[in-house]
């Protein structure tokens, strides 16, 4: 059971780390979302692995640490709550961009959103000092 959850720990890491590198967005976040996965997992594999064994049980007696369950668990309702910001934010930049490509460049063009501010357009709102 170790030899697959650490495979399962790498391909994650491995996955995680290809969609990282990606120039656009939403692999980004999917990249970071796979990472954070393994992480727990690395994490609940450090409470020792045992099948069947409940967490509260008499002196000397071989037991799983609930910490570490307890500590993947927040990880994993905190992990939702970022990734779920980071999509809404994702498309709250493709909607002033007209793209998703991480660095803001297409073919070494400026995003529409960037050429209208260049341009002194303001898309309708106030800037500071006029």
């Amino acid at each position: 059971m170790e030899a697959a959850f650490a495979a399962t720990i790498g391909v994650l890491c491995t996955c995680g780390i290809y969609l990282l590198l990606c120039a656009r967005v939403l692999p980004v976040i999917l990249g970071i979302t796979l990472f954070s996965y393994a992480i727990n997992l690395f994490l609940l594999g450090m409470g020792r692995l045992a099948l069947g064994k409940p967490a509260v049980i008499a002196a000397g007696a071989q037991y799983v640490d609930p910490v570490p369950q307890a500590l993947v668990l927040t990880a994993i309702v905190i992990g939702f709550a970022m990734t779920a910001f980071t999509v809404v934010l994702a498309l709250r930049s493709f909607s002033f961009t007209g793209n998703d490509h991480v660095n803001d460049h297409v073919d070494g063009q400026t995003s529409g959103y960037l050429n209208g501010l260049l341009n002194g357009h303001t898309n309708g709102r106030e800037t500071r000092g006029e």
